[in-house]
């Protein structure tokens, strides 16, 4: 008999264990307060109850089970002192303690089971959750969520595009005006191959326009340039170049023909080759370079035209590059370069030759921190010879350089800086050495909304002793690009440039537009 009682009392706890966990589970709910109180006074009857003999049902025990709720935490479960079994089922017990969380939670709380909860269903269900970015911000910026697909052509993708805008342009020279209101007609279109290896990428663009009111010469241009990517092997790339240029000369040019309804359209033809090579820590470049200048005839008011074809010239230029590669994003280099002009006709219409040899070197800093910051910068020395000896030669400290900065997302800024001679075509001056440095800011307002800035300084510079005055142009302008769809977008813009002079007259250039695009 000790040995029967000795089991039956094993066996107590297992079953308070098993109808306080059937309590528990009666009584989940999303207050985590109440579900605490509720689990405490589910288990203290269970705990403090003896166990009974299975089969038998006290009708006490059902009586205290039918009265409200509350009972169940003021009183413990009658039973019989001997320890027998309350007869307490599972679903009587849920049900009770569902009635005790109907008075004890708050209206409008969600009851159910932690199965319910979505935001936990989707914790416990999904292993491979998405990264936050690492400066906690929500990314909104896709840089070709408005790129047009393009047409396929073969293994080749066309990305045209065409402008149609209206503009008005107003000149001003001393003291005399111009203006004109004309309508311009855009195209601009690139075209890359899709090669496992090597690549070729053609851009073009291009503007012609026509005068609707007052006066004025039009100024249309083509440009087009062509890059064939060779990839000799994981260590050597080389790069095969052409391209054509054409547009027209600028009024305020210092070498532009006083008196003239329209000036000579410049065209360009160049050619060129490239290879670059890494040897380790070091790397190394060579490049050749050509380029064909023609000049067309010029319109003057007396109805007559004056041939420029003594300014057509071919010019040539090689350049050799070494680089040590302290890390990745640091490349200091020096550079050489040697070249020669040479006309078409030995001497101009005023009697000079003016074909010359030029050599200079350079020491720059070429940096690459990803889209953050990347280009380079180099300083260096220049010098122009011409044959005629009558001509002076021309040696003026280089600048050049190209710097793409992105300060923060959404927003680029690309600036420039070069240094070139401009031959003169003036009885006995030799040229100018033009210091240029252009800026472009773009930024994105919205997802479709984008607002470009720019600005310009030019130092035309001539020899000591010079009849030319030197000059400084500067240039700013504002647009704003609203993309309607992929398709579609309107554009508008505002310009000026001012050009003063050490001595003579100064001259600006104002322009506003405003135009339709429609991109494939």
């Amino acid at each position: 008999m000790a040995s029967t009682r000795s089991i039956t009392d094993r066996r107590r706890p297992r079953k308070g264990g098993l109808l306080a966990f059937a309590a528990l589970a009666g009584s989940v709910t999303l207050s985590g307060g109440v579900a605490t109180v509720l689990a405490q006074q589910a288990l203290q009857p269970a705990a403090t109850q003896p166990a009974a003999q299975t089969g038998r049902t006290d009708p006490a025990t059902a009586s205290d089970l039918q009265q409200p709720a509350p009972a169940l935490a003021a009183t413990p479960a009658a039973g019989n002192a001997d320890g027998e079994d309350n007869g307490l089922t599972t679903t009587t017990l849920q049900a009770a303690t569902q009635a005790r969380v109907a008075q004890e939670v708050p209206p409008g709380t969600r009851i159910g089971r932690v199965s319910d909860a979505p935001a936990l269903n989707e914790d416990m269900s999904r292993l491979n959750l998405r990264e936050a970015s690492v400066d906690g911000l929500r990314p909104r910026l896709d840089p070709t969520r408005n790129d047009a697909p393009g047409i396929r052509l073969g293994s080749f993708t066309l990305k045209p595009s065409i402008n149609q805008s209206v503009n008005a342009e107003n000149r001003r020279d001393g003291t005399s005006g111009q203006h004109r209101g004309y309508v311009e007609t855009g195209v601009n279109a690139t075209l890359t191959s899709d090669w496992s290896r090597h690549q070729l990428t053609v851009t073009g663009q291009g503007a012609w326009q026509k005068n609707i009111s007052g006066k004025g010469s039009t100024d249309p241009f083509a440009d087009v340039q062509a890059d064939l990517r060779l990839d000799v092997s994981h260590l050597t790339t080389a790069h095969l170049r052409a391209g054509y240029r054409a547009d027209r000369e600028d009024a305020s040019d210092p070498n532009a023909v006083a008196n003239a309804t329209s000036q000579s359209v410049v065209q360009q033809f160049s050619l060129g080759s490239s290879v670059e090579h890494d040897f380790g820590v070091l790397r190394g470049s060579a490049r050749l370079d050509g380029t064909r200048y023609s000049y067309g005839d010029v319109d003057l008011d007396n109805g007559t035209v004056l041939s420029m074809k003594d300014r057509n010239r071919n010019v040539g230029v090689a350049t050799a590059r070494m680089g040590y590669v302290l890390s990745p994003a640091l490349i200091p280099f020096l550079e050489a370069s040697v070249g020669r002009g040479v006309y078409d006709e030995r001497r101009d219409m005023l009697g000079y030759a003016r074909s010359y040899t030029s050599w200079g070197g350079r020491a720059g800093l070429q940096v690459d921190f990803g889209e953050k910051l990347g280009g380079e910068l180099a300083l260096g020395y220049g010098r122009y010879a011409f044959d005629d000896a009558r001509l002076r030669d021309i040696g003026a400290l280089t600048i050049d350089g190209l710097i793409n900065w992105s300060p923060q997302r959404g927003t680029n800024i690309a600036t420039s800086l070069t240094t070139a001679l401009e031959p003169s075509t003036t009885a006995g001056e030799s040229g100018a050495i033009a210091y240029t440095l252009t800026s472009r800011a773009t930024r994105e307002l919205r997802n479709a909304l984008v607002a470009r800035l720019s600005g310009g300084l030019t130092l035309r510079n001539y020899p000591s002793g010079s009849t030319t005055p030197d000059e400084r142009v500067w240039s700013a302008g504002a647009g704003l690009t609203w993309d309607i769809n992929r398709a579609l977008a309107l554009t508008g813009d505002v310009s000026y440039e001012r050009t003063l002079r050490d001595s003579g007259v100064d001259s600006s250039i104002a322009k506003v537009g405003i135009g339709l695009t429609m991109r494939r």
